[in-house]
């Protein structure tokens, strides 16, 4: 439905998944009867979730423990894993410093140029642990590093960037990004982020991309929606990007995996993106409060230490459960954000779905009241939905 907000702008109405709630059918599921698999670049995730490229969130060790937890965690390569050779004193700096002097704390600690041996160092520590090798740049990256990137074979290569497209326009003697020529040369599958539309969504699977990431300026930690005004609401993005999907399948014959990324916190937030259309998610504070984060409790957005316009801030997340507890439980906490992939089997059973391509298919409906309504005393005192 288009709505005029004005004589010279139509503009139609999105919605973002605290605006939606899900609707159960005519059968449900055992919980363990369903299947959350999570087909990507050829590897088999159990539980459908990747933890963001955030210094706050994966390092070496988390990258390892989550791939045998049955998750995915993508390492920043431009981050302070990259730059500093023992970056446990940094993230200590970044978690002691007061807000005022956080974000020069920060484009000071981004400054330390990026060493290409600590590129190839950290994806082989990940290997060395038996975890799966994902790893995360930029545009930028992807052009001064690539050589580097293709030498130390990680599984994954994860492109990012706050909007990417297949066309970008810059000055004449700068060097641009082909993704195309990327994805054909590296023979690493690339995962490419972020969007929020269906043509563009569209364009990068056809230019060969292994996954979609999906999402502008929902994250925790994100301002970029506040600095540029710039995004789509999730539900919206997410339904629009996975019809790209639906329709490239039908052109090529070939499934390219939709992952929402940003604004997610809990398990229901995770069964609406699904519910949307996304095939898994992608999710940083949550994991941020995991006791072996590299945070020391703290969560911030990659663009923060941008030295002309920062885009990020640091929040307080706490340490609330071990990287166990919060991806498979048990929980210990009743808000949502332990057990995700508990909480997922759960309303997949509860809605009928055994897939993931079923739970896909479920009833959605628009119910802003979804999470407010009935909740007084929670909210009154700070309980459960209330916190």
């Amino acid at each position: 439905m288009n709505i005029q907000i004005g004589r010279s702008k139509n503009v139609r109405r999105a919605y973002g998944i605290d605006e939606i709630a899900l609707v159960p059918g005519g059968k449900t599921v055992d919980p363990e009867s369903t299947d959350t698999t999570l087909i990507l670049g050829g590897k088999k995730l159990e539980i459908p979730i990747i933890a963001s490229a955030m210094d706050g969130v994966v390092d070496v060790n988390m990258a390892a423990n989550l791939s045998k937890l049955g998750a995915l965690g993508v390492l920043n390569l431009e981050g302070v894993q990259t730059r500093y050779k023992n970056p446990e004193d940094v993230l200590n700096r970044i978690a002691s410093i007061g807000k005022e002097e956080f974000v020069p704390l920060m484009q000071e600690i981004y400054k330390q140029p990026i060493q290409e041996s600590l590129i190839k160092k950290r994806i082989q520590e990940i290997k060395d642990q038996g975890g799966i090798a994902a790893v995360s740049g930029t545009p930028l990256a992807a052009i001064n590093f690539k050589n580097t990137i293709v030498e130390a074979n990680p599984d994954f290569f994860f492109l990012q960037a706050t909007v990417v497209s297949t066309e970008h326009i810059g000055p004449e003697n700068q060097q641009k990004l082909d993704i195309k020529d990327l994805c054909l040369s590296i023979d690493i599958p690339v995962i490419v982020g972020n969007c929020v539309t269906y043509d563009v969504a569209l364009k990068l699977m056809r230019a060969g991309v292994s996954g979609v990431l999906v999402g502008i300026g929902p994250g925790a930690a994100c301002t970029s929606r506040g600095v540029l005004g710039v995004g789509v609401p999730q539900a919206t993005a997410v339904s629009d990007c996975s019809s790209a999907r639906d329709d490239y399948l039908k052109e090529s014959g070939k499934y390219i995996p939709i992952i929402a990324d940003g604004g997610i916190i809990t398990g229901g937030d995770i069964c609406k993106c699904i519910s949307c259309g996304a095939d898994g998610v992608m999710i940083g504070s949550p994991i941020a409060r995991a006791k072996e984060a590299p945070g020391n409790g703290f969560h911030w957005g990659m663009a923060t230490p941008s030295p002309i316009l920062p885009r990020g801030t640091r929040i307080k997340v706490g340490s609330t459960g071990s990287l166990e507890q919060i991806l498979r439980g048990p929980a210990s906490l009743d808000d949502g954000t332990h057990n995700l992939l508990g909480a997922l089997k759960t309303s997949m059973g509860t809605l009928g779905a055994q897939t993931i391509k079923e739970m896909q298919q479920v009833e959605v409906v628009i119910a802003p009241s979804l999470l407010s309504e009935g909740k007084v005393y929670q909210k009154a005192q700070q309980l459960g939905m209330g916190k």
